[in-house]
């Protein structure tokens, strides 16, 4: 599986942005995926996570209610709506992909991962 993310960029704080993560090669229905990001000077951190087929969902607390991961199976693509940005939102974000359906919050379970988009938030 090979993974691509986009839709980083700069933006104010309280707005809104949509990555994307696009998948190439087989597999990808069937695998939980997740967003990270790592901040300058941090380390990684999870953000969100969703099962092989959307209907289970997890996301960091400092994220819930504002960000909504999801995925579009027919299309091979994974989704983070970002609402409500704040500054420390501010951090490369990583797609990563598992090679099981169930999902996962520790980095080290997932065996795929994108190059990163960055997003930057304004104050």
């Amino acid at each position: 599986v090979q993974l691509q993310a986009s839709g980083g960029g700069l933006v104010q704080a309280g707005g809104s942005l949509r990555l994307s993560c696009a998948a190439s090669g087989r597999g990808f229905s069937m695998y939980a995926m997740a967003w990270f990001r790592q901040a300058p000077g941090k380390e990684r951190e999870f953000v969100a996570a969703t099962n092989w087929n959307g209907d289970i969902t997890y996301y960091v607390d400092s994220v819930k209610g504002r960000f909504t991961i999801s995925r579009d199976n027919s299309r091979n693509t994974l989704y983070l709506q970002m609402n409500s940005l704040k500054p420390e939102d501010t951090a490369v974000y990583y797609c990563a992909s598992r090679v099981v359906g169930t999902t996962a919050t520790n980095g080290a379970a997932y065996s795929y991962w994108g190059q990163g988009t960055l997003v930057t938030v304004s104050s």
